[in-house]
């Protein structure tokens, strides 16, 4: 007979139990049942047996459990319906878990199965690396652009270059390379960013690049065009009157030669010739004056890097360009916050360039005429989001037009009668050599603000 109750199983194998110790304590005072009494005492043992082995299934599920989840083996499942109802509540909870393991086992493998499809299909090559140089995870625009077909470590990169494996390895978290390797005789510029993650107790480093070469190389020839056609319309401005002047002092000689002259026009041709000669002498200084500026491009001074306050650097600009601001009534707004904002730069080399943008401002504003028109710059420091030291300066003028927004950072642009064109450039580079940047934004008649970023 089959019991569907686990306590009622129990009772019976307890009272079994009982009843053979009893039948064991009366036959074994009779010797002549002394084979009865060692069969009944090896019975009572096995049904002791047998009972704590049916006590303890509960454990030896839960041990089965556990061994699963640590084994990450979610095939097993509970079943034992009956030993009753207390049995079935915790068969269903087991297998309940173990489906809710399951579940999240899938969902982790699809999500991993998602971002590695990504990963594959993106144009931008991912290395993820150990601290020792094994990989782990490597794309496919990294076999594409360094034509490797297996990258089990990184030191499998040195045919590519001897040293780019140790670049690599040696990358910290926010750290940026640009390196030029040559792959299948083709010169590739790869611009690399590196970020480090731990997972599973290791340190692992991600490294993305791409190739930026074409980019680059369009960019270099945009710079050159423009370049050529600033200094090709400067020196033509500057040849063209020359050789025309030229051409008439040697027309007068040879016409003089040909045909003599009378005193009075010989004077006044010799003081034509003077004429031309003083315009070719003016006109050659100021060629060698702008071949001069173009060279001092190249000669900025490498930064004295140093702490100092913003403010006492406002208060020399200030000082300097005073008497502009009170010639032409121009109302200043100084900012600075904190009030004891510091920056670490050359004072000198930024001096020039907050000059600078104050002598553009100084005349965006100073061309405006009108009878209710106020001339305003303000000049604001602070610290943005990205915890970058940064100097507006906004005047409210007329503003830059759009399409010369883009050009007038270039060498010897200028939109202005008197200009050199080289003011804004020079500035570009300084703040570049302080790892900074430069920037303007302007619209029609709301005035142009001019952003330094350190």
């Amino acid at each position: 007979m089959v019991y569907k109750k686990f306590r009622i199983q129990v009772i019976i194998r307890i009272v079994l139990i009982m009843v053979t110790f009893t039948l064991i304590f009366f036959i074994h005072q009779e010797t002549a049942y002394a084979i009865s009494s060692i069969i009944l005492a090896v019975l009572f043992f096995a049904q002791i047996i047998s009972l704590i082995r049916y006590t303890e299934q509960t454990n030896i599920k839960l041990t089965r459990f556990f061994e699963s989840i640590r084994h990450s083996d979610f095939t097993s499942s509970f079943a034992d319906n009956e030993v009753g109802k207390s049995f079935e509540g915790l068969n269903k909870e087991l297998n309940e878990v173990i489906e809710t393991f399951k579940k999240n086992k899938r969902e982790k493998e699809e999500h991993f199965n998602y971002l590695l499809t990504v990963i594959q299909h993106v144009s931008i090559g991912i290395i993820v690396f150990k601290r020792d140089g094994t990989v782990d995870v490597f794309n496919n625009a990294v076999k594409r652009l360094l034509q490797v077909p297996r990258l089990r470590n990184i030191t499998d990169l040195l045919i590519i270059e001897d040293d780019l494996p140790d670049k690599l390895v040696n990358m910290n978290a926010g750290d940026k390379l640009l390196i030029k390797v040559f792959v299948a005789d083709e010169l590739l510029q790869l611009s690399m960013h590196a970020t480090q993650f731990r997972m599973r107790g290791e340190e692992y480093i991600l490294v993305s690049f791409q190739d930026i070469h074409p980019e680059l190389e369009q960019k270099e020839i945009e710079s050159w065009q423009k370049l050529i056609r600033v200094l090709t319309h400067e020196i033509m401005n500057s040849i063209t009157p020359i050789s025309s002047l030229a051409e008439t002092v040697d027309g007068i000689l040879k016409n003089h030669k040909e045909n003599p002259p009378s005193a009075n026009d010989f004077k006044e041709d010799m003081e034509n010739v003077r004429q031309a000669l003083t315009t070719i002498r003016n006109r050659s200084k100021g060629l060698l004056n702008f071949v001069e500026i173009y060279r001092n491009l190249t000669r900025i001074p490498k930064p004295n890097f140093r702490h100092f306050y913003v403010n006492d650097m406002f208060d020399r600009a200030i000082e300097l360009l005073g008497s502009k601001f009170e010639k032409n009534k121009i109302l200043t707004s100084i900012k600075i916050y904190p009030n004891d904002l510091k920056l670490l730069a050359d004072p000198d080399l930024i001096d020039q360039v907050l000059i600078n943008l104050l002598l553009n401002a100084i005349d965006a504003v100073s061309g405006m005429k009108s009878g209710i028109y106020v001339p305003k710059i303000n000049i604001v420091a602070s610290v943005n989001l990205n915890n970058r030291t940064t100097i507006e300066i906004a005047d409210n003028g007329s503003g830059i037009k759009q399409d010369l927004l883009d050009k007038i950072f270039m060498p010897f642009f200028t939109s202005k009668k008197k200009g050199s064109g080289i003011g804004l450039s020079l500035s570009r580079q300084i703040m570049q050599m302080h790892k900074g940047s430069i920037s303007v934004r302007s619209k029609k008649d709301e005035g142009a603000v001019f952003t330094m970023v350190f």
